[in-house]
């Protein structure tokens, strides 16, 4: 269940409890992690979803979507009810008032629990296994938001951002010194999230806050592709766009050629709308490659290293054409 915190009536929302002039108490200043704010007055938007509840009262108990002018209408009262502006626990008090100025309820009880809101919400998009839009309705983390997205991606590179929205940068973040004597700074409009940092230390320190508005965007890697008389066919991900991927590396990657392998036929098949059907073929020597007869060739992201087999020799302009269409069904190794 959403429970709302008020926040005082003189501080903006999402702003630092009572009591507090420029951020958290003294005792907690000396950790590496500047305290988040963890209380708002929400306040309801059109289109949002509530679920209201009076007690002993069905008829008016369900779920009512705010119109685009900001209004809902309950049953039993004559006039719509302006909902847009007010807080879940304003806004019922103003039902319960209604409900008694109508002699419908002599003394309700409402309660009100916000259940989707398409304008406080974060994006989840790029390299996740469900990206779309999630409702959030205050302090939330980037992990998170990762798991409401289910997770990574095959492709999903190292590195993602978080693009700030309205709400977070209205947010002080760390004061400017050690003793901060300065006034809060402002959180950057764009963040990077080391993701293999922090999947693999687990630093809460890297585990950025999420606020409503933010769009959280996971950076796909560059895949390479090595299919043919290989050993592990599949997609292989780049570490990074500085990563460098040579046909020996893709090689390795595929757990070295198969016996039957035709080492001077190989192909490198990339993209090239320069030239008819969209696609160039890059003859590649493995046999000369692999006793540095020639040097490696370099490779770039979505090129498919075709390695011919010897019992297909007679069709083997067929399996390059074939190996194009595998590449949307091979499995992507992660290292």
């Amino acid at each position: 269940m959403l429970v709302f915190l008020l926040a005082s009536p003189t501080r903006p929302a999402y702003g630092y409890p009572p009591g507090s002039e420029a951020g958290p108490a003294d005792s907690e200043r000396q950790s590496s992690r500047p305290e988040s704010p963890i209380s708002f007055e929400y306040i309801i938007t059109p289109d949002d979803l509530l679920e209201i509840n009076v007690f002993d009262v069905p008829q008016i108990s369900r779920q009512y979507r705010v119109s685009p002018d900001g209004t809902i209408v309950l049953p039993l009262l004559s006039d719509p009810i302006t909902a847009a502006g007010f807080s879940p626990r304003g806004l019922s008090q103003v039902i319960a008032q209604q409900l008694r100025a109508a002699s419908l309820v002599s003394a309700p009880q409402v309660t009100i629990e916000v259940k989707e809101s398409r304008l406080h919400s974060v994006a989840v998009a790029g390299a996740v296994k469900r990206p779309q839009i999630y409702s959030v309705f205050g302090r939330t983390t980037f992990l998170d938001v990762l798991s409401q997205a289910e997770g990574l991606a095959d492709d999903a590179g190292n590195t993602a951002t978080i693009t700030r929205g309205e709400v977070a940068m209205q947010i002080p973040a760390v004061a400017d010194g050690p003793n901060q004597a300065n006034p809060p700074l402002a959180l950057p409009p764009v963040v990077t999230v080391d993701l293999k940092r922090l999947l693999e230390s687990g630093d809460p320190a890297l585990n950025l806050d999420v606020f409503p508005g933010d769009r959280v965007t996971v950076q796909r890697a560059g895949i390479v592709y090595v299919v043919g008389a290989v050993n592990r066919a599949g997609g292989f991900p780049l570490k990074d766009d500085l990563e460098e991927m040579t046909v020996l590396k893709a090689i390795a990657l595929a757990q070295d050629l198969k016996p039957t392998a035709v080492k001077n036929r190989a192909v490198i098949m990339r993209k090239n709308p320069q030239i008819p059907g969209g696609r160039e073929e890059i003859p590649v020597d493995l046999k000369m490659v692999l006793i540095g007869r020639v040097p490696d060739r370099p490779m770039q992201p979505n090129d498919i290293l075709f390695v011919p087999d010897s019992a297909g020799k007679k069709a083997l302009r067929r399996a390059a054409e074939a190996a194009i269409q595998l590449t949307t069904g091979l499995v992507i190794w992660r290292r």
